[in-house]
C-alpha cells in the first residue's frame, strides 16, 4: 500500500489546556488558533507538566529555545509543534478552509506552508459558504435517514447518489442545504446493488478516469483479480471489504476464478466497462483485475 508522510487528524480540544511558547509574530497566531478552537492557553512549561497539558506549540525566536523547549516538552509526555522547524514537530499544522462543522485540513507536512495556503485560497472561491449549512442539515435528517433505510449500506449509498456532482444534494450547489429535509423524507425503498469492472493496465492511478476513481471511492466491496497495485488500492474506501478472486483448480492464478454472489459475466471489456455481473448484494461491488500486459483497443 502506498504511504502517507503523516497521518491527519483532527483534535477536540475545547476546555482542554494547550501549552503556548514565545513571543512575537510566531506565536499570536498560535494563541489566536488554539482559543478559536476553544482550547485554554497555558504559558507556564511547569504548570502544564503539574497539570498534565499534552500538546504544546513552541514558538521562540531563538532556534536554541526552540530545540531546549521541544526536548523537555516532548519528554513530558507533549505532542509538540515547533513553528517553521518541522524536524522538531511530531504534528505539523495545516492551512484551514472553515465551512464549520466541515473543515478542511491542507498540509504539506512542513514543506510548504505558502503552497497549502494558496491552495486553500483557490478552493475558498470554489466552495460554497453554505456547506456548514449542508453539514448540519444532513446532521439533523440522520434520524430520519436510519428511520426509512435501517440498513448503513443502503444509507451510504443513498448519500453517495445524492451527493455526487449534479445529484440533489450536490455539494458545489450553494442551495442544496435547503433540499435535504425533503430528500430524506423521499430516500426511502429498496437500493438495487451494483457491480463495476475495471480493467487496469497501468499501476498509475492518474490514469483512472473520472468515473473509475468515484467507483472506487464509493465502493462497498473490492474483488481483486491478480496483484492489484497498491497505488490503485489506495484510492479505495479505506473501510472498503477486500476479498481475492477463487482459483479455479487448474487455473492460472488471478483469472478465471468466480465470486460468491456475483455471476461472472463475460470476458472484461475495456477499463471502465459497466457491469456483466448479476446478483450483487446492496451497495456497490467494483471488480479490479489487474492485466498489465493487455493494451486497449
Amino acid at each position: 500500500m502506498s504511504g502517507i508522510a503523516s497521518l491527519p487528524l483532527f483534535h477536540t480540544i475545547a476546555g482542554k489546556q494547550v501549552l503556548v511558547l514565545g513571543d512575537g509574530p510566531a506565536a499570536e497566531p498560535k494563541r489566536r488558533l488554539v482559543e478559536r478552537a476553544g482550547g485554554v492557553i497555558v504559558e507556564d512549561f511547569a504548570r502544564a507538566v503539574d497539570e498534565g497539558v499534552r500538546i504544546a506549540f513552541i514558538a521562540f525566536e531563538d532556534p536554541l529555545a526552540c530545540e531546549a523547549a521541544a526536548i523537555n516538552a516532548r519528554c513530558a509526555g507533549m505532542l509538540v509543534n515547533v513553528v517553521d522547524r518541522p524536524e522538531l514537530c511530531d504534528f505539523t499544522m495545516p492551512s484551514i478552509l472553515d465551512r464549520d462543522p466541515l473543515l478542511i485540513a491542507i498540509g504539506t507536512g512542513g514543506a510548504s506552508a505558502g503552497l497549502a495556503k494558496h491552495v486553500r485560497l483557490r478552493l475558498e472561491r470554489v466552495l460554497p459558504g453554505t456547506l456548514g449549512a449542508l453539514a448540519r442539515a444532513l446532521e439533523t435528517a440522520r434520524p430520519v435517514l436510519r428511520r426509512r433505510l435501517p440498513e448503513s449500506t443502503a444509507r451510504r449509498r443513498a448519500v453517495d447518489a445524492a451527493l455526487r456532482e449534479g445529484g440533489p444534494l450536490d455539494p458545489l450547489d450553494p442551495q442544496a442545504f435547503q433540499r435535504v429535509a425533503a430528500w430524506a423524507e423521499g430516500a426511502g425503498g429498496a437500493l438495487k446493488g451494483q457491480v463495476q469492472e475495471v480493467v487496469l493496465t497501468s499501476a498509475d492511478p492518474e490514469e483512472l478516469t473520472l468515473r473509475q476513481a468515484r467507483w472506487l471511492g464509493e465502493a462497498d466491496v473490492l474483488w481483486l483479480d491478480g496483484e492489484v497495485p497498491p497505488a490503485i488500492l489506495a484510492r479505495a474506501r479505506a473501510d472498503a471489504e477486500r476479498r481475492m478472486f477463487h482459483v479455479k483448480q487448474g487455473g492460472k492464478e488471478g483469472s478465471g476464478g468466480g465470486l460468491a454472489g456475483v455471476k461472472p459475466g463475460p470476458s472484461a471489456g475495456k477499463a471502465g466497462s459497466g457491469a456483466g455481473h448479476g446478483e450483487p448484494g446492496d451497495g456497490l461491488t467494483v471488480i479490479l483485475r489487474w492485466r498489465p500486459g493487455e493494451t486497449e483497443v
